[in-house]
């Protein structure tokens, strides 16, 4: 049985050695040749790729691929891993469709319903549209829409492997329904960025589609060969900031970073997480400066010890929430003389309930040495 994985990219990378990995360049139409294979040729939409993203590629192997028995898409740096990180091979990928219909990313588990983290982010407009499109078009599959789009959950990257007929209906379900949201929204209108807003919608419906369906999902790893450009950039730019103790100037430089690319803080981009605590050490040490006349940035600077300081306090936090707070918990609480302050800012991340929150912040503050 074949399996191939198209690899999508729009730059030169190391490409992995495994023969099933193909790389295709998207959006080949608007840009350079990169030596790759190409989705401007046959039936293919690469003209739309500024609008689309990865989707130019996803449709490519649609309409133009007929010589495999599985087929699926990856990206340049995110690529289907096992636990330990190995990227998967062929027998990997056969011996798990032998069971499941589908392999997808593992569930992104939101702080918020979908419908509001979009429209914090995007036009909702654009969503809801995309909504009545499927009520109108297939309306078997528009309950399950309205039930996944106010709960906490999505698929991301685009990423998914399948049988080529399953793909295949896949594709003709997704594209049929944005060949209609084209004439209904105007896309154009948006900055580079949020012109994607079919790349971007299109990692949700995947959800409903397989949902509706009763498809049985393998959910794996994804693991990234490369930081995300825009990620690693963000964070050098902070612990600039953060080096000088200028917490105004990194709180600006944040605010701008995520009005221009709200998705770095999305797990796909941050996956280490180190973004999300970066606007800890902001909000803390602003408040800690308003009201203790000094922060944590008196007494500590690099970038990757504030890392280490909030990763912990974060364990701690959730330690506590379990009822498992260990002698060296409290050690770190006293020794690093973390404020009540910080205490309640970490608490508020993970506390989704007030009495819980309550109980955990006058459990901590109790711990500390100050």
């Amino acid at each position: 049985m074949a399996v191939t994985i198209f690899t999508m990219t729009h730059k030169k990378f190391a490409e992995p050695s495994d023969p099933i990995y193909v790389p295709l360049q998207v959006g080949r139409a608007c840009g350079g040749d990169l030596g790759y294979l190409g989705d401007d040729s046959g039936d293919n939409i690469s003209a739309k790729n500024c609008y689309y993203g990865e989707l130019t590629g996803v449709y490519w192997v649609w309409k133009n691929i007929r010589t495999t028995d599985y087929v699926g898409i990856c990206h340049y740096r995110r690529y289907f891993c096992t636990e330990e990180g190995r990227i998967l091979s062929r027998q990997d990928y056969l011996s798990i469709l032998q069971e499941y219909d589908i392999i997808t990313s593992k569930k992104l588990k939101l702080n918020y319903s979908y419908f509001d983290g979009y429209a914090s982010d995007y036009n909702i407009f654009d969503l809801v549209t995309t909504g009545e499109v499927i009520r109108q078009k297939y309306p078997a599959y528009y309950e399950t829409f309205e039930r996944l789009v106010h709960e906490r959950g999505t698929y991301f990257a685009n990423m998914m492997v399948a049988d080529k007929a399953l793909y295949d209906e896949y594709c003709a379900w997704l594209f049929s329904i944005f060949e209609e949201v084209e004439k209904r929204i105007d896309a154009d209108r948006y900055d580079d960025y949020h012109k994607r807003v079919y790349g971007f919608i299109s990692e949700f419906l995947l959800l409903v589609w397989v949902e509706t369906k009763g498809l049985k999902v393998y959910e794996c790893k994804i693991g990234m060969t490369t930081e995300k450009y825009e990620t690693k950039q963000m964070k050098e730019k902070l612990a600039g900031f953060f080096l000088e103790k200028d917490i105004a100037g990194a709180k600006a430089y944040f605010l701008e970073s995520l009005q221009k690319r709200p998705d770095v803080l999305m797990e796909a981009s941050d996956i280490t997480g180190e973004l999300k605590m970066a606007m800890q050490v902001v909000a803390v040490c602003e408040l800690e400066r308003q009201e203790l006349g000094e922060c944590l940035l008196d007494r500590i600077q690099d970038f990757d010890a504030l890392m280490q300081y909030f990763s912990k306090l974060n364990d701690c936090i959730n330690a506590c929430k379990l009822g498992e707070l260990q002698p060296e918990d409290l050690r770190f609480l006293r020794e690093e003389q973390i404020s009540e302050i910080a205490v309640e800012a970490s608490a508020r991340l993970f506390c989704t309930e007030e009495a819980q929150l309550e109980h955990v912040i006058d459990t901590m503050s109790g711990c500390l040495g100050n």
